[in-house]
């Protein structure tokens, strides 16, 4: 459908209708915020549209012309549906900005989601927003079939479907206990990490996914965990060995709890991005968190 040449622009027809409510184009200005001279534009060039006379001026104000009665009973009508057409957009736009649900990879969930949602919640306190916590394979599958309305990994791979950006970046570090002799050396090689067994992060975990994509390690993990958490502990007092975010073990590293370990010639810096499914407009809250994640 094309829409004719004879219709004027909704602000004409209102002021029109004004007009014709108020009777003079002085009073229609002041209750526009505009000057007379402004509405009298508006009216000749609306009834240039429109191609009829709709107002008859007079020495007292202004008159409908027998063509204008017809013509303003329209317009009151054109605006009456754009009227529901802009309530009922809105109505949409509260319900979809009432819930927000985020998907997020542990590293990103622990230490940067937080602060995002408080963010969001000072600027946005009509919406409501719930963290799930999980690994990046599981993220992506949640934002792609609907159960997430925004997600956020670690892992380098990203499936089709989904739209990404990138929110902050963060290194993968090897730890140890203080009593491990990696941590009295300091330093190991790549291929003295390859061959030895850590304590990993489950399958799917970005994590994990980025070490092995990485180091292509010969040994099997030693112990599999799915909580940040519990490998930190792991490692702290089972003396063996893990890659974790720098993020996840900053503190620790700082009051002497964990040792860094540095691998000579290496270093596992990765990219920590957001997705959503493209099939979904990136529109309310998702844009709305979105943009204080890639900001903040």
């Amino acid at each position: 459908m094309t829409l004719s040449p004879r219709v004027p622009d909704l602000t004409a027809l209102d002021v029109m209708v004004s007009v014709a409510r108020l009777g003079s184009m002085s009073a229609a200005g002041r209750e526009h915020g505009m000057s007379q001279q402004a509405v009298s534009a508006r009216i000749r060039a609306a009834e240039r549209d429109i191609g009829l006379r709709v107002f008859h001026r007079t020495t007292s104000g202004v008159e409908l012309t027998p063509e204008g009665v017809a013509v303003l009973e329209w317009a009151e009508s054109v605006l009456t549906a754009a009227d529901t057409f802009a309530t009922g957009v809105q109505s949409l736009l509260q319900e979809d900005r009432a819930h927000l649900t985020v998907a997020a990879s542990m590293t990103v969930a622990e230490h940067l989601v937080p602060g995002w949602v408080v963010m969001m919640r000072s600027r946005y306190p009509d919406v409501t927003t719930q963290v799930r916590l999980m690994n990046s394979t599981e993220v992506a599958q949640h934002v792609l079939d609907g159960r997430a309305d925004l997600g956020f990994v670690e892992g380098p791979d990203v499936p089709s479907g989904l739209g990404v950006r990138v929110v902050a970046a963060d290194e993968l570090v090897v730890v140890t206990g203080a009593g491990h002799p990696w941590a009295r050396r300091g330093s190991v090689t790549v291929d003295e990490l390859a061959a030895t067994p850590l304590v990993q992060r489950e399958p799917g975990s970005g994590t994990r996914t980025t070490y092995e994509n990485t180091v292509h390690p010969s040994a099997q993990p030693l112990l599999e965990l799915n909580s940040v958490t519990a490998i930190k502990s792991a490692v702290a007092t089972a003396h063996a060995p893990g890659v974790l975010s720098s993020l996840a073990v900053d503190t620790e590293i700082r009051d002497g709890r964990l040792i860094r370990v540095v691998v000579d010639g290496l270093s596992m810096p990765r990219q920590l991005r957001a997705i959503w499914n493209r099939q979904e407009p990136l529109r309310g809250p998702r844009r709305d968190f979105l943009d204080i994640a890639a900001g903040s």
